[in-house]
């Protein structure tokens, strides 16, 4: 399995932007489909966004549509979300995960909080 570590988690003000970086080791990057979800607190894990190995496709969750953008850079073998246009119920804790090939999402990293205040 390849090994995650997520960073840019933070405080920010509604309207406010982040960008979450996601590092992974242990595998060929660009072999796994790559995705953030999140998790606020209480609440069950919720899919946000998901990017194909070659970067070329994408997927958002509704709410997250027009306001946050998956995108990777396979030669630092690294994920990102950008996030703009936050709201307090944004708040959560960020994950990226990874799925080899076709297979499920089966790493994941340990989260970084994203708290947005109103």
């Amino acid at each position: 399995q390849v090994q995650l570590v997520e960073s840019g988690g933070g405080l920010v003000q509604a309207g406010g932007s982040l960008r979450l970086s996601c590092a992974a080791s242990g595998g060929t990057f660009n072999s796994y489909r790559m995705a953030w979800f999140r998790q606020a607190l209480g609440k069950e894990r919720d899919f946000v966004a998901q990017i194909s190995g070659s970067g070329g496709t994408t997927y958002y969750a509704d709410f997250a549509k027009g306001r946050f953008t998956i995108s990777r850079d396979n030669a630092k073998n690294t994920v990102y979300l950008q996030m703009n246009s936050l709201k307090p119920e944004d708040t959560a804790v960020y994950y990226c995960t990874a799925a080899y090939g076709f297979g499920g999402y089966d790493s994941w990293g340990q989260g970084t909080q994203v708290t947005v205040s109103s």
